[in-house]
């Protein structure tokens, strides 16, 4: 059986159809710090196992970007929101 997402656009459709964009936690820094900073947050990354959000892009789809909450050992997918209300939701909590 082929892994689906659930598109909050265009329904159920096969992995394939999208491409994962990385971590979904990390939070853009301000235009105004240290190159150190950036540095940090363009390359520094964690890669845990296990649960995770990431971004992907629905490029054979409605090309939005949507945040996608899977596990990456076992590849269960636990949610998926549009990217934007995911960036509302964190940003008003």
């Amino acid at each position: 059986m082929a892994s689906l997402i659930t598109c909050p656009h265009c329904g159920t459709r096969p992995k394939e159809e999208f491409s994962i964009r990385g971590a979904a936690a990390p939070k853009r820094p301000s235009a105004t710090v240290k190159d150190e900073e950036w540095h940090r947050y363009v390359y520094v990354r964690d890669n845990p196992r296990g649960r995770y959000q990431e971004y992907w892009h629905h490029v054979a789809g409605c090309r939005r970007f949507l945040v996608v909450d899977r596990d990456n050992l076992t590849h269960e997918v636990f949610g998926v929101t549009d990217a934007s209300d995911f960036e509302r939701a964190r940003t008003a909590g």
